[in-house]
């Protein structure tokens, strides 16, 4: 062990990492980083080692980061063709114009955030629910919710309220946010439901259907 662990100082002083010592000599990893690992000149040794492999991958890295942007690039590309396809079969539905105008007026522009529509009234959500069902064409687990309320708020009953008036299932709620309210008289006696759908194809079909409404008026 000892002429191993002097061949391995060696090694290790010439810049071999612990896998080619390993390899070469026969010695565990344990039982080398026990060796070196506290010790100033086999630190540097890493950082060196570290370096050099991060400079040999940096350019596949890149690479790889590249295409998937493009990737991405070419599938959101993609939705947004569909989009303006759609755009003329549903120009004239009224249930698309609703939906759109409410996510227009209401809805979530980030196009890295979901679809989301946050607000005070269950008419509005319902029709934006209808829309998202009978428009969009999505199956009721896609469509979440979820409700912002004061803590003195009973969030069953308030959860039954919204659920019931909108028409998405109790199950499909998402985890209630508390706010306290500043005005000790005006408060909204149900909260605030926020209706949700993670959807990026989604998103960038309706950032169109929303720009092509205000290029036409």
């Amino acid at each position: 062990m000892h002429e191993n662990k002097k061949e391995a100082i060696l090694l290790r002083k010439n810049g071999f990492a612990y896998t080619a010592i390993q390899n070469k000599l026969r010695i565990p990893k344990s039982t080398l980083s026990n060796w070196f690992s506290k010790l100033q000149w086999s630190k540097t040794i890493k950082r060196d080692l570290t370096k050099k492999a991060f400079l040999k991958t940096y350019p596949q890295l890149q690479a790889m980061s590249k295409a998937r942007s493009r990737m991405w690039e070419e599938w959101r590309e993609k939705a947004r063709i569909e989009g303006q396809r759609e755009f003329k079969n549903f120009s004239k539905n009224p249930l698309f114009i609703a939906g759109v105008m409410i996510y227009w007026g209401e809805g979530d522009k980030n196009p890295k955030n979901p679809v989301r529509v946050t607000n005070t009234d269950p008419h509005m959500l319902r029709i934006f629910r209808e829309f998202l069902k009978q428009i969009c064409k999505l199956p009721d687990e896609k469509i979440k919710a979820h409700l912002t309320l004061y803590p003195d708020l009973r969030e069953h009953v308030c959860k039954k309220f919204w659920a019931s008036l909108i028409g998405i299932k109790l199950g499909y709620f998402n985890k209630t946010q508390y706010i306290q309210g500043r005005h000790k008289t005006k408060r909204l006696h149900s909260g605030i439901c926020t209706i949700t759908v993670s959807s990026r194809q989604l998103k960038e079909k309706m950032l169109v259907w929303i720009r092509n409404f205000s290029t036409a008026m």
